[in-house]
């Protein structure tokens, strides 16, 4: 399983870069310690020395799934600040949200499909009445383009596959602005409050959250309790 996760500091200071940067290190550590393959695709650094403004890591294993649904969300890190020794502020907050994979494919002539077609409009008899023209379809996209600009057919095939490929490329180029539009989406998106993870400190603890459920589970009992001897 594949799944690609962006961790970002929207449009945070300094202080949320170098927070990226420490959750990025953290991410490929239990990454690492689960089994699983983190690969970072893509890293913006940020003003400061040893920061990081973005970071796009693709997981891929059994548990990809729980992993990222274990990240994904507000990051909240409670400290002063690394930069700014006076700051007041001590709550800082980074987003992690998941990113939809381009499938990608390797470009091959198995994958198109050639046809022979007449050509039409200005050129003689013999452009007419021969299937000079080539028709060249890419199958897995259904992509397709035509050449007739030669009395060769085989000048033709040459022509359409080069042609095939420029569409091909824009295709793909377009699919990738798309992401890229969705990531500047996500740089802003950036919600501070009920953070799926928190830290502290400038050793970068996890904080652990207080389970209360099991107080509030031991409270119902005695409830019940009580309900059943009145």
């Amino acid at each position: 399983m594949e799944k690609i996760i962006q961790i970002t500091s929207g449009r945070g200071p300094a202080e949320c870069t170098w927070v990226v940067a420490q959750v990025l290190k953290k991410v490929l550590q239990e990454a690492e310690a689960l089994q699983l393959q983190a690969t970072v695709l893509q890293h913006e650094a940020g003003q400061e020395n040893g920061t990081v403004a973005s970071a796009m890591v693709q997981i891929i294993g059994n548990k990809a799934d729980e992993f990222v649904a274990s990240w994904v969300g507000t990051i909240q890190w409670i400290g002063k600040s690394t930069f700014r020794k006076f700051h007041k502020r001590s709550n800082w907050f980074i987003g992690i949200f998941e990113v939809d994979a381009i499938q990608s494919r390797a470009f091959s002539e198995k994958d198109i499909q050639y046809q022979a077609m007449r050509s039409s409009g200005a050129g003689g008899q013999h452009v007419n009445k021969v299937s000079s023209a080539i028709r060249a379809t890419h199958v897995p996209t259904g992509i397709s383009v035509v050449s007739m600009d030669s009395r060769s057919q085989h000048q033709n095939k040459k022509l359409a596959t080069e042609r095939l490929v420029l569409k091909l490329n824009e295709a793909q180029l377009n699919l990738l602005k798309q992401q890229f539009q969705s990531q500047w989406t996500n740089q802003l998106a950036v919600e501070r409050g009920n953070p799926i993870r928190t830290f502290e400190g400038s050793d970068f603890k996890k904080l652990k959250v207080e389970k209360k459920f099991k107080a509030v589970r031991q409270q119902l009992k005695n409830e019940l309790k009580n309900e059943k001897y009145r």
